[in-house]
């Protein structure tokens, strides 16, 4: 059983949004599949760190979790600034029920166990946000991360986030205290694509390695976390 990770697969079967235009991105589904099924066996387990889908609702996404069911392995799954079509955790896993979608779970106030590691997580917040800058919806962020990792069992914690927690230009010093408080040593994220992945911080900072997992700078092959 290994642990992979991977974020901002940006799927776009029942919208009309695809990332095929932009530079890099060129059959980006197709490469996505093929390198995810070269890689992960049934046994395995990604975790999808947000943007998830362009879609805006259950029935645009349906198409895109089809999609994902049927990849190899569990698929563990956060939210990102697009995944409009996120609600509630109830409305989501009956989505998932009524589909039959048996491989995903998601990331939302909670942990999973992993072959001895908990996966951990939430959104995060950047300061590129597209919501005005609230100190409520900051510490919400902060409340849902630290949930996640107190209700995690196993002694090593892996904190995945969709946001970028540190930069080369900034970092959200909220986050990054309560990572370090709760003694977490490895953090992943998204968000940065193309040029803006040149601020990207892939290094240890504070006892933390941090390090990018958007699905354009993985080449679209999910990242060996733990094997």
């Amino acid at each position: 059983m290994a642990l992979y990770a991977i974020a901002d697969t940006h799927l776009s079967f029942g919208t009309n949004k695809p990332m095929d235009s932009f530079p890099g991105w060129k059959d980006y589904v197709k490469r996505i599949e093929i390198n995810w099924n070269n890689l992960v066996t049934e046994n395995d387990t990604v975790v999808i760190a947000g943007d998830i889908s362009w879609a805006i609702n259950f029935e645009e996404l349906r198409a895109d979790f089809d999609f994902l069911n049927n990849l190899n392995g569990t698929k563990i799954i956060s939210k990102g600034n697009h995944d409009y079509w996120w609600t509630t955790l109830t409305k989501m896993n009956a989505f998932l029920k009524e589909n039959d979608f048996n491989t995903i779970k998601f990331l939302f106030n909670n942990s999973y166990e992993v072959d001895g590691v908990s996966v951990c997580g939430s959104r995060g917040w950047f300061f590129d946000s597209e919501e005005a800058h609230d100190e409520k919806i900051l510490l919400r962020e902060v409340n849902r991360i630290k949930t996640s990792i107190d209700s995690a069992t196993s002694d090593e914690k892996i904190v995945f986030l969709h946001y970028p927690p540190v930069t080369t230009q900034t970092n959200c010093q909220e986050i990054v205290t309560l990572l370090i408080e709760k003694g977490i040593k490895k953090c992943y994220y998204g968000h940065l694509h193309g040029g803006a992945a040149k601020y990207a911080l892939n290094e240890n900072i504070n006892g933390i390695d941090f390090e990018l997992i958007s699905a354009d700078n993985l080449k679209f092959t999910p990242k060996l976390i733990k094997r």
